[in-house]
């Protein structure tokens, strides 16, 4: 489902941001990633999505070369990635209906589906009487589940997500791991970055340090 194979980013400037990163996620599979401020996380979730390209290595997303993809091709890749961002990148000009109706609309789908698609994301994350209102008005955790509907309501295979439970306190991030498992129970494939130990459990992870993976045994590595 994604594969890493020797994969360096450097951004201008000369910082390294990844080094040599190699590693795979099973279709269906969940898996964290974690390190300190600056590790290389969002990097590595964004060269998933082709937000941003490594300078060597490749990048493997359901069978394709993501570094290889032209421009035109990077829509139909981003249709089945769902990915939360440590900003939220909410518009707080639009009501919760609209944030969550957008990728829909670039997508193209019809306006009767579309209803029935945001109505039934706003269910499962549990903000389905707050669709008329405005993100602004809308508390750090509910905000946070207003992200996660947004990006499933395509339905995607995979959900990248970059500190999803960051600045929510400690009852707040178990609702938000609790909407992911469900999530992951269905076939989803997830990429968590995060670096809360007290959402771990015992999935796997895949530490970075300095953008390198460092290998802890019965972890990183486990098929």
């Amino acid at each position: 489902m994604i594969s890493f194979n020797q994969v360096n980013k450097r951004y201008p400037g000369g910082f390294e941001a990844l080094k040599n990163v190699t590693f795979e996620l099973a279709k269906g599979e969940m898996a964290f990633l974690t390190g300190h401020s600056g590790a290389g996380k969002s990097t590595l979730l964004k060269l998933i999505a082709a937000i941003e390209r490594p300078n060597s290595g490749s990048v493997l997303v359901n069978n394709q070369n993501v570094s290889a993809l032209k421009s035109a091709a990077l829509p139909y890749l981003r249709r089945n990635i769902g990915m939360i961002f440590q900003d939220h990148k909410l518009l707080f000009d639009r009501s919760v209906f609209d944030n969550v109706q957008l990728p829909l609309e670039i997508c193209g789908f019809d306006h009767r589906e579309t209803g029935k698609r945001v109505r039934a994301a706003l269910d499962k994350v549990g903000l389905l009487g707050r669709e008329k209102a405005n993100p602004i008005a809308l508390s750090g955790g509910e905000q946070q589940r207003l992200c996660i509907a947004r990006a499933i309501v395509n339905r995607p295979s995979i959900l990248l997500a970059d500190e999803p439970t960051g600045n929510l306190d400690a009852e707040y991030a178990q609702e938000i791991m609790k909407i992911f498992d469900s999530f992951h129970q269905v076939g989803a494939t997830l990429l968590i970055s995060t670096h809360d130990a007290g959402v771990l459990k015992n999935a796997r992870t895949i530490n970075l340090r300095q953008g390198e993976i460092q290998t802890a045994p019965g972890k990183e590595g486990m098929p």
